[in-house]
């Protein structure tokens, strides 16, 4: 099994999903493991049971102190842990946009309604009284706009006809305790998932111009040019040939380059079996820490060496603007 996430849990309560997280974080399987719960309140509840479960613990209370301040104590303790990622469980503050805009993409909350239905507070009274059939819970990446980053996963509970928001939140409760713990797991997990990662590639490739998809030797490839003249500039390999890695194989420049690379950044490079005498590099997906931009990059430049001198051309003007 992969080496497992790190995750810090922020709390401002009880930490009943923290609870949740932690128990489910014991199991063999689970992907992830909590490494600090940190929180803005002194004596949270959620504070005594890390400590009972041997979980490092954190505390600063925002009072008197300014939302950026607040974010950058917490933040520290977080990098001191060495989290990968920060999972917002029932933590009762607004965070700085510039704390989101650090943790990008590595940042999750857990929200009781069926976003994008009823962001913010009193979400079962207001799916209550507009005569909602269900409601529940979200897990959604957290963005600098309340509540609106990408929903990852949800689940439903159906609305009695005598229902109070009282009623109804002790309801969900049991089914958020279902529902976050295996959205994490799943999200933590996605680095290794080789549907997400094609995925993730093919949106990249097929938005150069004139690329299209195609097989080659049992991997997905991409080319640019027609359909009949068209030449491949990048193969998606899971574990291809044997390779322990799943990777992008772009064209380097030359044998010397891809061996120096490999060389020198094996985390990152190494050589293909299948494509690697002809000068392709594998670029390793299946890690942490991906950088997205550099893979576009890659593609790229590989589609550029392939391309027809006129479709770079058309893509250097574009670039100008």
């Amino acid at each position: 099994m992969a080496e497992k996430a790190k995750i810090a849990v922020y709390i401002s309560g009880t930490g009943t999903n923290l609870a949740a997280l932690i128990y489910a974080s014991r199991l063999a399987d689970c992907p992830y493991e909590i490494v600090l719960v940190a929180s803005n309140v002194e004596g949270a509840g959620g504070l005594a049971l890390a400590e009972l479960e041997g979980i490092a613990t954190f505390t600063h209370s925002h009072k008197g102190v300014s939302r950026e301040q607040q974010d950058a104590a917490m933040e520290a303790a977080v990098l001191e842990a060495r989290a990968d990622y920060i999972v917002l469980a029932g933590y009762m503050r607004i965070l700085s946009e510039a704390f989101v805009a650090r943790w990008e993409g590595r940042m999750l909350n857990i929200h009781p309604s069926l976003l994008p239905k009823y962001k913010g507070l009193d979400t079962f009274a207001r799916a209550i009284e507009a005569g909602d059939s269900h409601a529940g819970s979200s897990v959604h990446i957290v963005t600098p706009e309340l509540d609106a980053g990408e929903v990852l996963a949800q689940v439903k509970v159906a609305i009695a006809p005598a229902d109070t928001a009282e009623t109804l939140a002790a309801r969900v409760k049991p089914a958020e305790h279902q529902l976050y713990p295996r959205a994490v797991a799943d999200y933590v997990s996605r680095g290794n998932d080789p549907d997400f990662l094609y995925a993730k590639v093919r949106e990249l490739a097929l938005a150069l111009p004139e690329t299209h998809e195609r097989e080659s030797h049992g991997s997905p490839g991409f080319r640019v040019g027609t359909e009949k003249t068209g030449k491949f500039f990048a193969h998606f390999a899971n574990q291809h040939h044997g390779e322990e890695h799943i990777a992008v194989l772009v064209k380097t420049g030359s044998m010397d380059e891809l061996l120096n690379l490999v060389e020198s950044q094996p985390e990152l490079y190494f050589k293909p079996a299948y494509y690697g005498a002809s000068g392709w590099i594998g670029l390793i997906l299946n890690r942490r820490g991906v950088d997205w931009d550099h893979v576009g990059e890659w593609l790229q430049r590989s589609w550029r060496a392939t391309a027809p001198a006129k479709l770079t051309k058309l893509l250097d003007a574009a670039d100008q603007f």
